[in-house]
């Protein structure tokens, strides 16, 4: 053996990197790399082009040298100098730029450059049309024609919202304090259209009271402030007017649907609320907010309403288990589906609580909340939002027409309820609709069987000295499970993997909703301090949470939709950073179904720019993959790949049959043996008790 190579192996740095298309270690999420906040900066005619990390982040598009996407040149300048000088300080009032409209060519340009699709999906003076006929009566067609594009004013930087949007000072202080400067897609093109829809849509009529948004943008891309910033600042503009100072009252409702992210929103909402005055306050089991009555069925007198009014204040102030029931004082409420609609629907059963002060509706992954398993309970919370100009919006990565046509279907019919006009609704697009984020890696590993996952996996945790031997996975990852069951079988298995050096089995974690609110709380906080290397969850993780730095995902068993896939490998390279990677195992029972992922891969890459040997997935094994049936699809969605739910391959082992059956066996000659002695032991015992006449107790 030659000692000086074995010495020397781990010093020398090989050329090739990995796996990865060329990333190193340096540009891993974790190790603090820079965001790059605009995930699109196509040259303006249209044609698409391969990010450069090379060139100056500041390089404007040829075809316009006039318009400058980042903030002004002096204020740019002077940063690395204001930020050493006010370090530790609260940042000043952002300087007001001057409020500063594009042409709408510049607006289609600039959108265009930044793969901004902006469609008016519904105007009530262009909707409908009146043919008339000599032999019947005039006959109300409903127009089929293509859905208009728009071209609203960008967000061009954070500084326009004082000035161009008259944003709150106090808002855009805690913005700036925060960091914000450079708005990404979504927040450029939702942003004006929320804050000031009759400034970003100068030529429009009819936005006296606002529009209704749809927007589907990408994973970590800035939907949170994108709905929160016009929230708070609406609040604060209508309370301005009617000068009401120092009151509390539940204006805005944030539907999400899972309690992690309703926490994060929370968090995120606190810093934005800082010396307004208003309280962002996460729904908790047996809060009581301020809500009004009314009776099930027909309408109700003037005099039954204003008892059942007074009955609800009566409830309010009545005791419960000696302690009296406070309103609590809430002026944006973060939310779970199932923890508000049991607090509407707790009362008499004939009567149900009504939200009429809220104005403002958010639903959050719009298309989870109105998928079967939430539906009811999101249009429960929907319907008992009774004010006349509620305002909604919806938010996802993945939106698909059949939600489309649901939040259009029930617009219209509310505003028919209601006997008032629909607002415009408009739906955002940022890039292609149901693919990843571009700045990340997507790789497909065939392990061949539930044992190759492991084998696999612990490749990722122990790499050999070989670096080309699989991809740069490095702690902190995600590693998603179809079931909780093998969630915690695979946290058992590998709980011994890492070193006791290292931390040992405290570095992995498993959460899933089966675990008390206090143990999700503390696992996502070990895990945000980096003290869990590597945490095991199901999809109760996968959507919204934010984990800024969380180097990879590993789809250990693969994902039951191409929305599941989307949501899941956005855990990874949040914000714009880049050198995240998402690697999925497929096994033999994977193959009929593994087309979904490889088509949403396929179309993320073609959307970054990736061909050839940079694709994770090829042309060939796209052709050689079965297609998925529909039914097939529905299947997987709501069950999983079905031979993981029961049987020996849902275990999570790295014993093979046969092991596993002796070690039965074994178990079963032991109970048996232990049976049959004790079996024996009875006999004897009454054989003695008969033979020598004494007394065996009361069954004797």
């Amino acid at each position: 053996m030659d000692i000086l190579k074995v010495l020397s192996r781990g010093t020398k740095k090989s050329a090739k990197t990995s796996l990865s298309g060329g990333s190193a270690v340096g540009k891993l999420p974790s190790s603090g790399t820079k965001t790059n906040p605009q995930l699109y900066h196509d040259e303006v005619r249209g044609h698409k082009r391969k990010r450069d990390v090379e060139e100056p982040e500041n390089k404007l598009p040829e075809a316009l040298p006039e318009v400058d996407f980042f903030a002004p040149k002096d204020v740019a300048e002077s940063k690395p100098a204001q930020a050493e000088k006010n370090k530790g300080k609260r940042a000043a009032s952002p300087v007001a730029e001057a409020a500063k409209l594009l042409s709408p060519d510049e607006c289609r340009q600039l959108l265009r450059s930044h793969r901004l699709k902006v469609t008016l999906l519904y105007k009530r003076e262009e909707q409908h049309k009146v043919k008339k006929s000599k032999k019947k009566k005039a006959v109300v067609e409903v127009k089929k024609d293509k859905k208009p594009q728009l071209a609203p004013q960008p967000l061009e930087s954070f500084g326009q919202l004082r000035s161009t949007y008259n944003l709150s000072r106090r808002v855009a202080e805690n913005l700036s304090y925060q960091g914000y400067r450079i708005p990404t897609e979504v927040q450029m093109g939702s942003m004006p259209l929320l804050i000031r829809p009759d400034v970003a849509l100068n030529e429009e009529q009819g936005l006296e009271k606002g529009v209704d948004l749809l927007a589907v943008a990408p994973t970590g891309s800035g939907k949170t402030i994108s709905f929160l910033v016009p929230t708070i600042n609406n609040i604060m503009r209508r309370r301005a007017q009617e000068k009401l100072h120092g009151i509390h009252e539940l204006e805005a409702i944030v539907i999400v649907p899972t309690r992690e992210l309703a926490h994060q929103i929370v968090n995120v909402g606190n810093q934005l609320v800082k010396g307004t005055g208003i309280k962002v306050v996460g729904m908790r089991k047996g809060m009581v907010l301020a809500a009004e009555s009314q009776d099930i069925g027909e309408d109700s007198s003037d005099e039954e309403e204003e008892k059942a009014e007074e009955t609800d204040e009566e409830d309010e102030e009545e005791e419960h288990d000696g302690k009296p029931k406070v309103v609590s004082k809430v002026d944006i409420l973060i939310t779970t589906p199932l923890l508000l609609l049991n607090f509407l629907t707790s009362g008499s059963a004939s009567t149900q609580k009504v939200l009429p002060t809220v104005r403002n509706l958010i639903l959050d992954e719009a298309d989870v909340l109105l998928d079967p398993l939430f539906r009811e309970q999101t249009l429960g919370i929907w319907t008992a939002c009774s004010n006349p100009d509620l305002g909604l919006s919806f938010w996802s990565a993945t939106m698909g027409s059949n939600i489309e046509t649901l939040v259009t279907e029930r617009l219209t019919s509310r505003a028919e309820s209601l006997g008032i006009s629909q607002r415009p609704l408009i739906r955002l697009v940022v890039g292609l609709k149901d693919t990843a984020v571009p700045n990340i890696v997507h790789r497909l590993i065939y392990t061949a069987s539930e044992q190759g996952k492991l084998l696999a996996l612990r490749q990722l945790l122990r790499p050999t000295s070989s670096i080309d031997s699989g991809p740069p996975l490095r702690p902190p990852f995600l590693v998603f499970t179809q079931t909780i069951d093998r969630a915690t079988a695979l946290q058992e298995e590998l709980k011994y993997d890492i070193p006791l050096e290292a931390g040992g089995s405290s570095r992995i974690a498993a959460l899933h909703s089966g675990l008390p609110d206090a143990a999700r709380a503390a696992i996502m906080r070990k895990f945000r301090a980096g003290e869990i290397w590597v945490l095991i969850t199901t999809d109760v993780l996968a959507r919204g949470v934010d984990f800024a730095g969380v180097n990879g995902v590993l789809n250990y068993d693969v994902p039951g939709s191409s929305a599941a896939y989307v949501h899941r490998a956005g855990r990874t390279g949040r914000a714009g950073r880049e050198g995240g990677i998402a690697v999925t195992f497929y096994t033999k029972e994977d193959i009929p179904f593994v087309k979904t992922v490889a088509n949403v891969i396929a179309e993320s890459e073609k959307q970054a720019g990736k061909t050839g040997d940079e694709a994770g997935v090829q042309k060939w094994l796209l052709d050689a993959l079965p297609n998925v049936g529909k039914d097939d699809r529905k299947k997987l969605k709501e069950r999983g790949v079905e031979s993981r739910r029961s049987g020996n391959k849902a275990k999570i082992t790295s014993k093979s049959g046969y092991e596993r059956r002796k070690e039965h066996n074994r178990k079963g000659a032991i109970e048996g043996s232990k049976k049959r002695k004790m079996e024996a032991d009875d006999d004897e015992d009454a054989a003695k008790g008969k033979g020598d006449g004494e007394w065996g107790g009361f069954d004797d």
